[in-house]
């Protein structure tokens, strides 16, 4: 059997181009589907603080977190064309997003800046942890590329928190 007939039979017996079982396309699916949904919620929330930023700290907060936002608004696409890359169904809606996240939102007419912060801050960490959870999974399903991605989200998210912990001292 030549090696472009066995890679055929292959991808036709798991049903994705990559090769993974199904079972393992239903598990990373999961995993990047739930971080997809604390990464929009994350955005949602930092753009809410950044738009509703008040205080002697004004300007630098105001710019710190829409730069935030920007980096955490990147990996969205990211995280989706890696759980369509191996197979799986991403989320597709805000509804979706809602049931999936982790993070809890913040409709609070009003939130002093540095709470605002400490908030971040906290979330930020909590998205380390799940990142590091499914770093785990992807790397015991040896899907090489999405942990690599992770391990740089991994170190972005805890800049983030770093740089958010640090303006609240």
């Amino acid at each position: 059997m030549s090696t472009h007939t066995s890679q055929e039979s292959k991808a036709a017996k798991t049903n994705n181009q990559d090769g993974f079982a199904p079972e393992t396309v239903k598990n990373l699916s999961s995993v990047l589907n739930a971080l997809l949904a604390d990464v929009f919620a994350l955005y949602i929330k930092t753009k809410n603080f950044h738009w509703h930023m008040s205080g002697p700290h004004f300007r630098d907060y105001h710019l710190l977190l829409d730069e935030q936002a920007t980096q955490i608004f990147a990996i969205t696409d990211d995280i989706a064309e890696r759980v369509r890359k191996i197979g799986g169904a991403t989320v597709h809606s805000i509804g979706h997003i809602a049931r999936l996240q982790r993070l809890s939102d913040n409709d609070q007419e009003f939130v002093p800046a540095r709470d605002m912060l400490l908030e971040l801050h906290a979330d930020n960490k909590a998205l380390v942890e799940s990142l590091r959870a499914a770093h785990e999974v992807t790397s015991h399903a040896n899907d090489y590329a999405t942990t690599s991605l992770i391990e740089v989200w991994i170190d972005e998210a805890e800049r983030r928190a770093w740089f958010l912990f640090e303006s609240t001292r």
